[in-house]
């Protein structure tokens, strides 16, 4: 019965999602407070109705409903509970169910916090960010329905995909889909200015908080997929350029951008067609990411979907928004002059070239991850775009970025002397070279990478600390002008800080770390980077719904002991296949990795062993950038700067 309910309040979602749909943007157009005044009870109305849906389909994953051919499909009785509930979203149907469960609370979370928006920009926003809820809420009930039941119920169900029961994949798709879906506000705040026909400093300053929020979300989802891949897949990377880890990465470039455009908008009112485009473009590469993970065009441990005509009505839902989108774009290309006028050296200028090597970087990662399809498509070729054309063609606007950033973070506004700026900047620059220095002395190779991404990733930590100590002003008390410093100047540099760790960290692990794969017997040791690795035993594991082979390692440096590792290989039997566990010492400046495999004709077991230096210095990088954003967020001038102004009758803001 409560399934029953989670369907019908899904179709109640749908019908009015419909009339927030088109009622309050009729309202806009005529300018009449009661048809606008509806956007606001529908946005809280559709979020209840789909957050009821969710929680049935929670209910009935927790209790193993089998009556449901989702739960079968994806669930067993046997399973911890975490690997029940986060089986809700480890499958196509309840995973677009969370996709739009977060459209919605966006939605809900304008109508919630907007109070500072012009009425007729609040109601149009709301209205475009329920076309996008309506079009997904179809897509569920029309091709992917999650409530549908079995005539004849099975006794227990068939598990969940073994890859995905582990806690980095439980949190990460639900930190993704906030990122994703969460650019869904950049868009609906661009495509209603259009409607509008009005950008300016105030919706600068209005669609910042949103597309932050979005990036620190996507920024932690791609964290916990990294992470996940490096300890549970067993092959030692933290990324693959798979087509799938692409399809979120794309949207981060371009959310990337479009934040440091939308700062020129608000300050200067300058770049207002670039800025629309890209809150354009970031939740375009969203919906493509939707179409790859599902239309079965890739085969690939993320994907969750093998049917083309899902794939098809996904592409129209595609084509409908981005072209739409794109035409509205066109025809008020007019309305979006630029005011403000800025020399080639100035903070616009920086800000500019930014924008142009984060999108070059989001468009190689696009044409290396569609490239392979458009070959078989129009010329029957099978081609294979892997890790070293995109390590050659994404690392050098990477590293351009990285030697600007700093500059860019300190040029003032409209003009500026670049002579001044270097000069401040000239501490860090000694930093950085110290650290090259440093790197290529006691490096055991002669490898140009590591020492060079290292002097990189500390020119960017030294200039966002010479930033933030420029901004304290001359003369006595400087930290206590430092404390008292805005948090977005705080957030800034945070986060410009993380991107530089996380540079270090993959220098120095793809440049410096080293790989052992062996055939070991019981008692045999394998030293590797001045530690030795010692296999004790190997020992069958019963685990709640899997075997493993569990074996026992002896970490120890100097003859001196310094952990227990127990790598494992486990096979679950109801969805008969097996899965690799890592174990891993982790450390500050290393980890030792272990992963046992599969035993042996001449007896003995296949061992791989590898040190990775600095490799949780990627993951702090990445945590540093979310804290960094979240600093920015936390800000009092984001929540009270757009509402600063009074707004008119007619709800346009006031001069």
């Amino acid at each position: 019965m409560l399934a029953e309910l989670g369907h019908f309040t899904l179709i109640l979602a749908f019908a009015v999602s419909l009339v927030q749909a088109t009622v309050p943007l009729i309202g806009a157009h005529r300018r009449a407070p009661g048809w606008m005044a509806v956007a606001e009870p529908a946005a809280n109305a559709q979020f209840l109705l789909v957050a009821f849906s969710f929680g049935a389909l929670t209910y009935a994953f927790v209790t193993s409903d089998f009556s449901l051919s989702l739960v079968t499909a994806n669930s067993h009785s046997l399973k911890p509970m975490l690997y029940k509930v986060t089986g809700v979203w480890g499958n196509h149907e309840g995973s677009m169910l969370l996709w739009v469960l977060i459209v919605t609370l966006f939605g809900a979370a304008v109508s919630w916090f907007g109070g500072n928006l012009p009425a007729t920009l609040k109601a149009r926003v709301l209205a475009v960010q329920s076309m996008i809820g309506a079009a997904f809420l179809a897509f569920l009930l029309f091709t992917s329905n999650p409530f549908l039941r079995l005539a004849v119920p099975p006794m227990d169900g068939q598990d969940l995909n073994p890859l995905l029961q582990d806690p980095g994949l439980a949190f990460h798709p639900p930190f993704l889909y906030l990122g994703y879906v969460g650019l869904s506000m950049s868009f609906s705040f661009a495509v209603a200015a259009l409607i509008e026909g009005r950008v300016d400093a105030a919706w600068g300053r209005w669609v910042r908080p949103w597309t932050l929020a979005a990036w620190i979300f996507l920024t932690i989802g791609i964290a916990l997929g990294s992470w996940w891949a490096y300890y549970e897949l067993g092959w030692g990377g933290f990324w693959f350029w798979d087509p799938v880890e692409n399809a979120s990465f794309m949207p981060w470039l371009v959310a990337a951008a479009l934040l440091h455009s939308a700062i020129v908008v608000e300050k200067r009112e300058s770049l207002k067609a670039w800025t629309v485009l890209l809150a354009i473009v970031a939740f375009g590469f969203s919906l493509i990411g939707a179409f790859i993970t599902r239309s079965g065009i890739i085969t690939s441990v993320h994907a969750f979907a093998n049917d083309p005509e899902r794939g098809v009505f996904l592409l129209l839902i595609l084509a409908v928004f981005m072209g739409g989108a794109l035409i509205l774009f066109a025809v008020r290309a007019e309305a979006m002059s630029s005011r403000g006028v800025f020399s080639m050296v100035s903070r616009e200028s920086g800000l500019v070239l930014n924008n142009v090597l984060l999108c070059v970087a989001a468009f190689v990662v696009f044409v290396g991850t569609i490239w392979p399809l458009v070959a078989e498509l129009a010329f029957d070729r099978k081609l294979s775009v892997g890790a070293p054309f995109f390590n050659l063609a994404f690392t050098p606007f990477m590293v351009a970025l990285g030697l600007v950033l700093p500059f860019g973070a300190m040029l003032p506004w409209k003009r500026a002397r670049l002579g001044r700026v270097s000069r401040t900047l000239v501490p860090g620059a000694v930093l950085a070279l110290a650290v090259l220095a440093l790197a290529w002395a006691i490096q055991s190779g002669r490898t140009v990478l590591g020492p060079f991404g290292m002097a990189l990733g500390a020119w960017l930590v030294a200039g966002a600390a010479v930033d933030l100590w420029s901004r304290s002003g001359r003369g006595g008390d400087r930290f206590g002008r430092l404390r008292r410093l805005p948090r977005a100047d705080w957030g800034k540099a945070v986060a410009h800080a993380g991107l530089g760790v996380a540079m270090i960290g993959i220098s120095a692990m793809l440049a410096w770390q080293q790989e052992d794969i062996r055939v070991v017997q019981i008692g045999d040791s394998v030293e590797l980077a001045g530690y030795t690795i010692t296999l004790d035993a190997v020992n069958r594991v019963e685990g709640p719904n899997y075997i493993s082979t569990t074996g026992a390692v002896t970490l120890s440096r100097n003859g001196h002991e310094i952990g227990q590792l127990r790598p494992e290989k486990r096979f679950y039997p109801v969805a008969r296949m097996p899965t690799t566990e890592a174990a891993i010492d982790n450390g500050f400046l290393r980890d030792i990795y272990v992963v046992i495999g599969d035993p042996q004709d001449g007896g003995g077991w296949a061992m791989r062993s590898y040190y990775k230096p600095l490799a949780n210095w990627i993951w702090g990088g990445t945590i540093l950038m979310a804290l960094g954003g979240a600093l920015s967020l936390s800000d009092r001038r984001f929540r009270v700067a757009a509402g600063s102004r009074k707004t008119v009758a007619e709800g346009v803001p006031a001069e």
